[in-house]
């Protein structure tokens, strides 16, 4: 079904039963919004605030294809592991490619074999992951090591499920609309006006060069998940950046459900059954979660630890090339007037999507062996 542009808020979608079901209810009132000068209102519908913006429209050739065993998926990461297909090896393909292809498939089933064990040894998934992990895999790899699926699979099933409904119980808490009639205008919806308008600034402009990122569910998504975020760490709140570190998870985690992994274009999130739009946002918050404890001191006051990264980069360009670092110096340049953004951003503006995904699976090593020394 084509999904069009500046529909109404009260558009409709068909899930995987044909039954028609809300785009993106998770027990919201109507959508959220923030382009453009705003104004504020009493009314619990956020989408009043927003002008109606142009959305990509996925055209039906290009639409990818649910996986029909999603609902199993959606229960248990674990149960897609024996919908791994592995490609054929192309007719005219090469001895190299031929031992590409078969060390491509012994990684995968090494993953397999750690991944469908009873209990998940993650000194061994480190290991493996160290030096990146298989697109089929790296959701469910992911959410173990950093600690948010439990290594036991006897556990797995009742975390996700109690995890998830945290988390939209949380959303709905966030926008529900205050029961006093005397609040200010803005004040009615329960928001925190200055997180929520920053959020609602820096959402469309996130990765505005993938069609993925323009569409209507996915920008909603994540300005639910940011404003959760913020509101829950009061130290910190919303910090420009945090926007961008929730793509790597959003994406990877929605393509665990589709067919073709890859996602950026033809994909319109919108189209989707509302469960697995939940399942990936809730995921995704609780993923963004355990990344930003271990980083936090870099977005509260001063950001405390983004001074201690610039510095170890300056004490390490000297060691490792001082003819560079005297350069800098004598010209004038100090490092955090461009070295600053690669902190607070982990290089996401300065590489692809892709790319990044790639780099956080040796980021999600590094993170699961911090965790493991100071656990919360």
């Amino acid at each position: 079904m084509k999904r069009k542009t500046k529909k109404a808020p009260e558009q409709r979608n068909k899930d995987s039963s044909g039954q028609l079901s809300p785009a993106l209810g998770l027990g919201l009132q109507g959508e959220l919004g923030g382009l453009g000068p705003r104004r504020l209102s009493n009314s619990a519908d956020i989408a009043i605030e927003r002008p109606s913006p142009s959305y990509p429209v996925a055209k039906k050739s290009e639409g990818k294809i649910l996986r029909p065993q999603y609902k199993e998926i959606l229960r248990d990461p674990a149960n897609s592991l024996h919908l791994i297909n592995h490609p054929p090896l192309p007719v005219a393909g090469t001895p190299k490619d031929m031992d590409v292809h078969s060390a491509r498939i012994t990684r995968i089933n090494k993953f397999k074999k750690i991944l469908q064990a009873t209990s998940i040894s993650l000194t061994d998934l480190r290991a493996a992951a160290w030096s990146g992990i298989p697109e089929e895999v790296r959701a469910m790899t992911w959410q173990l090591l950093l600690g948010y699926l439990p290594t036991s699979s006897e556990r797995r099933v009742g975390t996700l499920e109690r995890k998830r409904k945290e988390y939209l119980d949380g959303v709905r808490q966030a926008f529900e609309r205050s029961g006093n009639s005397s609040a200010t205008p803005g004040k009615a919806r329960g928001l925190d006006e200055t997180i929520w308008h920053q959020i609602s600034i820096d959402v469309p402009r996130t990765n505005p060069h993938l069609e993925l990122y323009g569409y209507e569910a996915t920008q909603r998504s994540l300005e639910r998940i940011l404003y959760v975020w913020a509101v829950r760490h009061p130290a910190s709140g919303y910090v420009q950046g945090i926007n961008d570190l929730v793509t790597p998870f959003w994406q990877v985690f929605l393509a665990s459900y589709i067919g073709d992994s890859d996602i950026e274009s033809g994909m319109d999130p919108g189209q989707l059954p509302k469960p697995v739009l939940d399942a990936v946002e809730a995921d995704s918050f609780w993923c963004l979660t355990k990344l930003l404890d271990g980083i936090q001191d870099n977005y509260i006051f001063a950001q405390p630890g983004i001074q201690r990264q610039v510095a170890a980069l300056h004490d390490l360009t000297a060691r490792i090339d001082t003819p560079l670092a005297k350069h800098l110096e004598q010209q004038g340049v100090e490092f955090i007037q461009f070295s600053f953004r690669w902190m607070n951003c982990l290089l996401m503006r300065e590489i692809s999507v892709k790319n990044t995904i790639r780099m956080w699976d040796t980021y999600m090593v590094s993170i699961s062996v911090f965790f493991s020394i100071w656990p919360n």
